[in-house]
């Protein structure tokens, strides 16, 4: 079986010229972009600055385009997902669940195509053959899954080598790999990093986009940065030092990724005592004072986004006891923690965090719309238009209109929004579960000045992250995380990172 059509030198990718309007908005401005063969190319900006976009018009996703797109020399035409396959052209989405089947097996997603395709005019399937084909194209890869295993049992990294797999059966040769890395673990990523480096070997180009500047220097060559739909830079990677990138991404040099700030520590505000829920949280105390950020660091699988939904009721497994202003809380249900004063903004915005088919005004209002009703119930839309509003404006969410359905956002604008619709509610116990995960550095800071925001009008904060430097930065405190416990709790001001990674490990000090 043919596993990837090795490019020749003379097969780059371009894109020339590349303009798209969308109503109100013009997304992309006479854009440039090329990928060679073998090489890796980091595609970044800030969020909202069209990189998203211009994938998706050489996805095949977007038909209303102006420009040229040529392989090889030749001019092509991609008016649909069908011509981008057909010109060898894959796409791995930062939402991998959306592009999986999660109740049929791993060979059977990797092998969908073929098995659509080859269904047509006939009315069985060679489930040996099915299965021995995903299973070579895994074996390729140095991917260990059974292909029998359903999707819906494997990891966000696993689903990741299953769509990688698919691309490769396909015949792949340019692949475009969207935020990659964000739920990934160390090990992961580096499991990534050496599949990645394979399909180079092998002439596949990769598109590679990530906020994580760092892992840009590892695995790729070339760089192509976007800002406001333009094109601002482009070249050689290691020509290009990272505060320059930064540079280039925001229009402005970066002073201070995070706010100085002066905490004005309280009384206890919040406290959890043992909470438990099967094998993912085990016996975790905490507390939070008024005014304090209080940090769940670990590492990826840690248990730190199992206990972030304990807290908030969103799992009927978990058990134990939660404290809020000294008052003891019954919580069965998101809706009973919200009722008792705690907020979440959960780690998968699209899923959980906003209504992504809804506007932008609907998803600001939407958990405080006691606010914007009178007699008999009715709903004021003046006043929830006024406050979305204000909301918008103070958070700097960029968006046409406060009608823009949220999906059509950038990833940074979903998570400020998520945000925003607990601030309208003014809850006591904020708790974040990697709130800048998939975003760029200029709305990082945009969101840890929220948070600080909140902590100075006397809020709790919970901040979970995996982002050592987050912790250090942002919290007073923290609670490190590891196999589902509290490894440790580390005075921020008194401790690195070093020390903190220690206890995400599992190691201690004697």
């Amino acid at each position: 079986m043919t596993m990837t059509k090795t490019s020749t030198a003379g097969e780059r990718l371009e894109m020339r010229g590349i303009t798209i309007t969308f109503p109100g908005v013009k997304a992309l401005t006479s854009v440039d972009f090329e990928v060679e063969p073998g090489r890796a190319h980091a595609l970044i900006g800030a969020n909202g600055a069209g990189k998203s976009t211009l994938m998706k018009v050489l996805a095949g996703a977007y038909t209303h385009y102006t420009g040229e797109i040529k392989v090889g020399g030749k001019p092509v035409t991609i008016r649909s997902p069908k011509d981008a396959k057909a010109q060898g052209i894959q796409v791995v989405y930062q939402e991998v669940d959306t592009a999986l089947i999660p109740n049929l097996s791993v060979g059977e997603n990797i092998m969908l195509e073929q098995t659509v395709s080859g269904m047509k005019g006939r009315h069985f399937i060679g489930w040996r053959k099915l299965h021995q084909a995903a299973a070579a194209v895994l074996q390729r890869l140095q991917v260990q899954i059974p292909t029998k295993k359903l999707v819906q049992e494997l990891t966000l990294a696993e689903k990741q080598m299953v769509l990688i797999a698919r691309s490769v059966i396909l015949e792949c040769r340019f692949l475009v790999l969207d935020e990659p890395t964000a739920p990934l673990s160390h090990s992961e990523t580096e499991q990534l990093f050496r599949l990645i480096r394979m399909l180079k070997q092998d002439g596949v180009g990769i598109i590679f986009i990530s906020h994580r500047l760092p892992e840009l220097y590892e695995i790729c060559e070339d760089i192509t940065i976007m800002r406001d739909g333009e094109r601002v830079a482009n070249g050689s990677l290691e020509k290009m030092e990272q505060q320059q990138v930064v540079e280039y991404m925001l229009g402005a040099r970066l002073e201070g990724q995070f706010p100085n700030r002066v905490p004005k520590i309280g009384v206890h505000g919040f406290e959890a005592r043992h909470i438990r829920d099967r094998d993912k949280v085990n016996d975790v105390t905490l507390r939070v004072h008024k005014g304090e950020i209080v940090g769940i660091g670990g590492l990826v699988g840690a248990g730190k986004t199992e206990l972030c939904r304990a807290l908030f009721g969103a799992s009927p497994s978990a058990t134990g006891e939660i404290y809020v202003g000294g008052k003891k809380l019954k919580l069965g249900s998101p809706h009973a923690a919200v009722q008792g004063g705690i907020a979440l903004v959960p780690e998968e915005r699209r899923r959980e965090g906003v209504f992504v088919e809804e506007s932008v005004v609907t998803n600001l209002t939407v958990a405080g719309l006691s606010r914007f009703t009178g007699f008999g119930s009715w709903l004021s839309r003046s006043k929830e238009k006024g406050a979305a509003a204000e909301m918008i404006r103070s958070l700097g969410v960029k968006t046409p209109n406060d009608q823009a359905k949220v999906r059509n956002l950038s990833g940074g604008n979903q998570q400020k929004i998520a945000i925003g619709k607990w601030l309208l509610v003014d809850a006591d116990v904020y708790i974040f579960d990697e709130p800048t995960k998939g975003v760029d550095v200029g709305a990082k800071r945009d969101i840890y000045e929220l948070v600080a925001a909140l902590a100075d009008r006397g809020k709790c904060i919970l901040y979970a992250s995996s982002e050592m430097s987050e912790m250090m930065g942002i919290t007073d405190r923290i609670y490190v995380m590891y196999d589902g416990a509290v490894a440790k709790e580390l005075h921020t001001a008194e401790t690195n990172e070093e020390e903190m990674m220690l206890y995400s490990t599992g190691g201690v000090i004697e």
